[in-house]
């Protein structure tokens, strides 16, 4: 099976980004090209990371024409998204689109999604999420209690609005968790998925994705899954997480951060040091020996 490694990212996420491409470049292997995909007018400032197994998307390849960046009226330097479908979207819903969009059209049959501020710490073959043609599929029961009680209120209302999507009610667990970084998605599940939102909402998918701004591309994808798919066959349901994830907090400094690397348990090959902590990427390079 070919995989894809898969990164949204924008311009305020260029050193990250460019510090993920060297952390995969030393570490990672057995992917047959890494995407990044970034709005459009970001494409010269992200074109020096091509590179044999690296290309630069534009989303006006992938995403509907009649969803528009325009600048954000009242926060200098950011975008929202115009439509006319509901409320403009943030850069963080349109980012899950377009992995969405990139999923259902690349030539790879799978995808590993990766955030612009994951660093590879270790050596990793990307065929590790393969098994017996089954793909990895990432779910732990109760885990938003335990893994992400920040976003539990959030999680919940994605839950539900991700089962009305897909047409399977409201009966599922909502503190089941799909999110994590560093997880990998299959090619023919996205494109049935998005036949089912298109058929239950009974109209195009990006059209019923976008009419609210409760949106965990995770949950859906994950939600999809577990209550409608029925192929066992496709996943391998685990619970590891192969990326540790600083969420929130200060800024790690050299100590702070050396303590985290050492904390990785043994099959943990990454650390997702959330861009919005502000830790400095160089202290990070140093750190990751990069």
């Amino acid at each position: 099976m070919r995989f894809a490694l898969v990164t949204s990212s924008y311009r305020g996420d260029l050193e990250r980004c460019r510090l993920l491409c060297d952390s995969i470049d030393r570490f990672v292997s057995g992917h047959s090209c890494h995407y990044i995909l970034v709005e459009a007018r970001d494409l010269a400032l992200f074109r020096p990371l091509e590179g044999e197994k690296r290309k630069i998307v534009s989303e006006r390849d992938l995403l509907p024409w009649w969803l528009r960046p325009v600048r954000h009226p009242r926060k200098a330097g950011r975008r929202l998204w115009l439509h006319p479908f509901g409320l403009p979207l943030h850069g963080w819903h349109v980012q899950q689109l377009r992995r969405f969009a990139m999923a259902a059209a690349m030539e790879e049959e799978a995808m590993v999604s990766l955030d612009s501020d994951v660093v590879f710490v270790k050596p990793f073959r990307i065929g590790e999420f393969e098994s017996g043609g089954r793909v990895a599929f990432y779910r732990e029961p109760g885990g938003m209690s335990r893994v992400l009680p920040h976003l539990k209120a959030e999680h919940e209302v994605w839950t539900r609005r991700a089962d009305r999507l897909i047409g399977a009610g409201d009966a599922s667990p909502v503190d089941t968790t799909y999110i994590a970084t560093l997880i990998a998605w299959r090619r023919d599940t996205v494109r049935d998925l998005l036949r089912r939102v298109a058929a239950v909402a009974r109209r195009p998918a990006m059209v019923a994705l976008v009419a609210s701004r409760a949106l965990s591309e995770c949950t859906i994808y994950g939600r999809f899954v577990d209550a409608v798919e029925g192929r066992p066959d496709r996943h391998l349901p685990e619970s590891r997480q192969r990326c540790a994830v600083y969420w929130d907090g200060p800024p790690l400094d050299e100590q702070g951060l050396s303590d985290f690397l050492a904390g990785l348990a043994p099959d943990q090959v990454a650390v997702g040091l959330q861009s919005f902590t502000g830790t400095d990427p160089a202290l990070i390079r140093r750190a990751a020996g990069l």
